[in-house]
């Protein structure tokens, strides 16, 4: 985004934050393994819609200036993720979820309803055993267990593509396989660096340039849809691990935890590849050297569930405050 861009969407900000933004918003703040959820309690109005789909399509078109005030500076950061909590559609669900970050609307998040979950309890809402999170891609069911972790059964997940060659400007040939874990992800061994911490902005920079590889390219998903995730498997430091990611996320942060969905989407490969067993254990290490622990089930219809399982710590009560003469009172969007 260049300079007179920046400004220019600044300026319409302002106008909106000035007419429509509330003047608080309550919040509870989480990490999942390291990477940041928001959940907002209240303050925001509803979306509208009979779906979680068309709520999140709502939320898009009349309330994005919240988006942006909430998660973005000075009140945020670029790694947080969003989550606004709305009456569930199914009448057997706790809450409905709908996820989103700096830079735009998540389908699912696993880190993120590992973080809600987590803050249900803290508010007293639910107590350990299983409940249900309705989503714009579907419901999951998420199990607190007595210790504290949370796992999550995600929606179906499932590898679209396998050996998708690209050519990366400044990087080269780059091979991958292109799956759905709730998100569309582009996973692949090729890197040119080591992946460790160290080399985070510069693990940063290679998978943001597959992402506009493949966007030039005109490679996508099933029907079109956007691959928004970039993520790069390695071998793990931690022991206990089978493998280690860096994943770039659709706003263009990098996750700090092993990442949910790209958990999802990488035991959906792994089984087409026929490298793992329906209940075998796998264990996933983020970029940070936290762990999430991945399996296979199958559903009625033959389709495969992933579970990821990680725990996940509240860390802020607060308010967000808009004062009217905040020139920065809607936000500020990422570059």
């Amino acid at each position: 985004m260049t300079s007179t861009s920046v400004a220019a969407e600044m300026e319409s900000v302002s106008e909106l934050s000035v007419a429509q933004l509330p003047a608080k918003i309550h919040v509870i703040d989480s990490h999942t393994e390291g990477e940041p959820t928001r959940v907002v309690i209240d303050g925001w109005p509803q979306p509208q819609g009979a779906t979680m789909a068309e709520r999140s399509d709502d939320l898009r078109t009349r309330f994005d200036h919240l988006r942006r005030a909430v998660v973005c500076e000075p009140r945020g950061h670029d790694a947080i993720v969003g989550a606004l909590l709305t009456p569930p559609v199914n009448p057997d669900s706790t809450t409905g979820v709908i996820f989103f970050n700096n830079g735009t609307y998540l389908g699912m998040c696993g880190h993120g309803a590992i973080g809600v979950v987590r803050t249900l309890q803290y508010l007293g809402r639910i107590q350990p055993g299983t409940i249900r999170l309705d989503t714009p891609v579907g419901t999951v069911s998420a199990e607190l267990g007595h210790d504290g972790s949370v796992t999550i059964a995600n929606v179906p997940s499932f590898c679209h593509a396998r050996n998708v060659s690209v050519q990366v400007p400044g990087v080269g040939q780059v091979v991958g396989d292109i799956a759905w874990g709730g998100n569309w992800f582009f996973i692949t061994h090729d890197t040119p660096i080591a992946v460790t911490a160290a080399n985070a902005k510069e693990l940063t920079r290679v998978t943001q340039a597959i992402q506009d590889a493949l966007n030039a390219a005109g490679i996508t998903g099933a029907n079109g849809e956007a691959i928004d995730h970039i993520e790069i498997s390695a071998a793990p430091i931690r022991p206990d691990a089978d493998c280690k990611n860096f994943v770039l996320c659709s706003g263009g942060e990098y996750d700090r935890s092993p990442c949910g969905t790209g958990t999802s989407a990488k035991l959906a490969v792994l089984y087409a590849r026929g490298e793992i067993a329906l209940d075998a254990r796998w264990r996933q290490e983020s970029i940070t050297g936290s762990l999430f622990t991945g399996w296979l089930t199958t559903n009625e219809r033959g389709e495969l569930i992933p579970h990821v399982r990680g725990t996940a710590y509240v860390t802020a009560e607060a308010t967000l405050l808009f004062d009217e003469a905040d020139p920065f009172r809607g936000g500020i969007p990422s570059a």
